[in-house]
């Protein structure tokens, strides 16, 4: 006789899958405090906040069709309004250049996709379970784009050789939280929850390996200057002390004219000197 049911276990990870994903969903905010008390959004970006604002939408969507998915409902509530509170800070200190482009993010997918989805599947979709199976590949599709969105971080980690863009604990709780719901899903035999964790849990173990070979480089990385950048600087400082030396040489030169005028001016005198002194004689 098995200890537990399959339902209880599917429960106990749905437990267990909100309990993570609370934290996952938590762990930004040591950037946003960054954000706030340096009033700049510095190199974050918009990218993975809009996407999985717009995949908490998806599965609010999906667990509304579906029966039984109080777990799902709780989390993804709570995810949609702490995202709704994330970007709305990084749209308060963002550069005009970031607000543009975080704005049509938000249009683009939140706004006008998400409308269509829900519109399209309630007109096209004549059953329920049609429907279902429309939004739960969507809901799929999406979630794994909310576990590659900081691909676009990880690049940058390879390319400066630092962490200081990618924290520590959002990589470890996107991971763990990837478990949790695969087995939910795997339990429940729901393949559009269980199948992209297990690209989610691929991507987080990739993020910490990262982490962990970068994490002791320096935090400021100064970029790289090439030979020909160090030969142009050369040039500069040489041309530049060429020309205080021309400078300097102008100078003297002047001051020895001026005193040999002056030495000229003396000899003429001492020659008249001389000759009244003789014509008085």
């Amino acid at each position: 006789m098995a200890l537990f049911s399959t339902i209880q276990l599917a429960f106990a990870f749905g437990i267990l899958g909100n309990g993570v994903s609370f934290l996952v969903y938590l762990s930004p905010l040591p950037t946003f405090y960054r954000i706030y008390r340096r009033k700049s959004t510095e190199g974050f970006q918009s990218i993975p906040y809009s996407v999985s604002l717009f995949s908490a939408m998806l599965y609010l969507y999906y667990a509304y069709l579906k029966d039984n998915e109080i777990l799902l409902i709780t989390i993804n509530s709570f995810g949609t309004g702490i995202e709704l509170i994330y970007l709305t800070i990084f749209m308060i200190y963002a550069t005009k250049e970031a607000k543009i482009f975080a704005t049509k993010l938000l249009i683009i997918f939140n706004v006008v996709t998400f409308g269509a989805i829900v519109v399209l599947t309630y007109i096209f979709a004549k059953n329920n379970e049609l429907r279902i199976s429309i939004v739960g590949w969507i809901c799929a599709v999406f979630s794994v784009s909310v576990f590659a969105a900081p691909l676009s971080i990880m690049r940058r980690v390879i390319q400066t050789k630092s962490v200081e863009f990618m924290p520590f604990p959002l990589s470890f709780f996107l991971t763990i939280c990837a478990v949790m719901w695969f087995f939910y899903g795997l339990l429940k035999k729901d393949m559009y929850i269980a199948t992209p964790n297990i690209l989610g849990f691929s991507f987080g173990i990739a993020q910490m390996i990262l982490y962990a070979i970068y994490r002791n480089r320096k935090q400021q990385v100064l970029p790289d200057l090439s030979l020909i950048d160090l030969k142009e600087i050369a040039i500069d400082i040489k041309a530049v002390v060429v020309e205080i030396i021309q400078e300097n040489g102008d100078d003297e030169n002047k001051n020895k004219n001026k005193q040999e005028e002056v030495d000229e001016k003396k000899d003429d005198n001492n020659k008249q000197e001389v000759a009244l002194t003789t014509s008085n004689v």
